[in-house]
């Protein structure tokens, strides 16, 4: 069986990360909603930038808290029926936000429904799908996968900001709901749970390199990675780097720089298709990003990574205006290029020196990226409350990263003495 595998011209593996590619573009849809909707929801409702953040801020923190749990549950349940529960809810939680006429409705289909969701096919699914499927390209293929996720969030926002000008924001609610919907049919038929269910093994990989699904005790798998990673020290210093690349992307330039481009009299629609354009260079850099970290030490990688977007940030208030200038164009390319180009080489540290608990940890590495997304993106949002601008919110986002860029540097190689249950 396996001889006639090999015969095919195409491996497997890479069918198992063409459907995962699908599931993480079709579950992000939802994800580009809230920046566009911020004043869609302001003008009909009245809710302030501080409330519709807080739904933001559950959904991140949630979409975060979920990953480990999520890597557990595929081991326990499988791939397949872990994503498929997952669009199913994306899609439930996006279509009931059009019926919603207060607030805490807002939370629930945003912050818990999305959250849980989106967290069920979040980098911990990117991490077991490459633990199990690849050998060989594991840093590439880790860089592809997460760019379509990212990206997807970003490359929708133009015809989601159109569909809500045009015909409003319900409409493209629904138009999300769909999206997902409809990718759980390619889920169910195409995505297998290792490459044992087709008789192969992992791409460039042997016998020796099989991982073994461990189908009891999920809750107590999660648990145990967190408390057993939380003694080595570079399980602190990954984490706290992801907090703040969190903070700086998913929880500041995601949902609040188009109502800050607004802000400067930039139409909506402009600033949406800016932040298209940093998703398809996204797509780029964190696939250059999985090519370098199979070459290149992975801290200095997030060393430059961290540092270069500080100072971007840093300079970005004075880039705002009623039109596009060809300054706003270099901070859009450049933000794009290294949107999440920080999680290639932070998934091999994890894997380096976690080795096979690698996806469970790396799961809570994520949460901490969620968990600074939550914090910025309601403090961004308290931020343009209070002071009417959101300046100091881009100065401190550069603060932390240079931070981030120091920690990454204290990251000690080398495979770290712990023992997660299964492993």
């Amino acid at each position: 069986m396996l001889g006639s595998v090999k015969q095919l011209r195409i491996h497997p593996a890479w069918w198992a990360a063409a459907v995962t590619f699908l599931a993480l573009v079709g579950a992000a849809g939802f994800r580009a909603v809230p920046g566009v909707l911020m004043d869609p929801l302001h003008q009909e409702f009245g809710w302030s930038v501080s409330t519709i953040s807080a739904a933001v801020a559950v959904n991140m923190a949630l979409y975060g808290l979920t990953s480990p749990f999520a890597a557990a549950l595929m081991e326990r349940f499988g791939i397949r029926k872990v994503v498929t529960a997952a669009l199913l809810v994306v899609s439930a939680g996006s279509g009931l936000t059009v019926f919603m006429t207060a607030s805490w409705q807002l939370i629930l289909c945003w912050g818990v429904l999305v959250g849980l969701g989106t967290g069920s096919m979040a980098l911990a699914l990117v991490a077991t799908v490459t633990g199990r499927w690849f050998v060989k390209r594991r840093g590439l293929v880790s860089g592809v996968l997460t760019a379509g996720g990212a990206a997807g969030q970003l490359v929708f926002l133009p015809l989601i900001a159109w569909v809500a000008t045009t015909y409003g924001w319900r409409p493209a609610a629904l138009g999300v709901a769909f999206a997902a919907l409809a990718v759980a049919p390619f889920v169910v038929w195409l995505l297998r749970d290792s490459p044992a269910d087709v008789g192969a093994l992992s791409y460039g990989g042997t016998e020796a390199d099989v991982v073994v699904p461990v189908r009891v005790g999920a809750g107590r798998i999660a648990i145990r990675g967190l408390v057993e990673a939380a003694r080595a020290r570079p399980f602190w210093y990954l984490a706290a780097g992801m907090m703040i690349c969190g903070a700086t992307t998913m929880g500041l330039i995601q949902p609040h720089f188009i109502p800050a481009a607004h802000d400067h009299g930039m139409p909506v629609t402009m600033a949406a298709s800016l932040l298209a354009v940093v998703g398809l260079c996204d797509i780029a850099g964190t696939i250059a990003s999985g090519w370098l970290t199979d070459r290149i030490d992975p801290r200095l990688l997030l060393l430059a990574y961290y540092v270069l977007r500080g100072l971007s940030l840093v300079a970005l208030p004075v880039l705002f205006g009623p039109h596009v200038q060809p300054s706003m164009l270099v901070f859009i390319v450049f933000y794009g290029l290294d949107w999440v180009a920080t999680i290639p080489p932070t998934m091999a540290l994890c894997r380096e020196i976690f080795g096979a608990s690698a996806p469970v940890v790396f799961g809570w590495v994520f949460a901490s990226h969620q968990i600074g997304a939550a914090l910025m993106a309601l403090a961004a949002g308290v931020v343009r409350d209070q002071l009417h601008s959101y300046d100091a919110a881009w100065y401190a986002g550069g603060a932390l990263c240079v931070l981030a860029g120091g920690l990454s540097l204290l990251v000690t190689r080398g495979r770290a003495r712990i023992s997660v249950p299964g492993h």
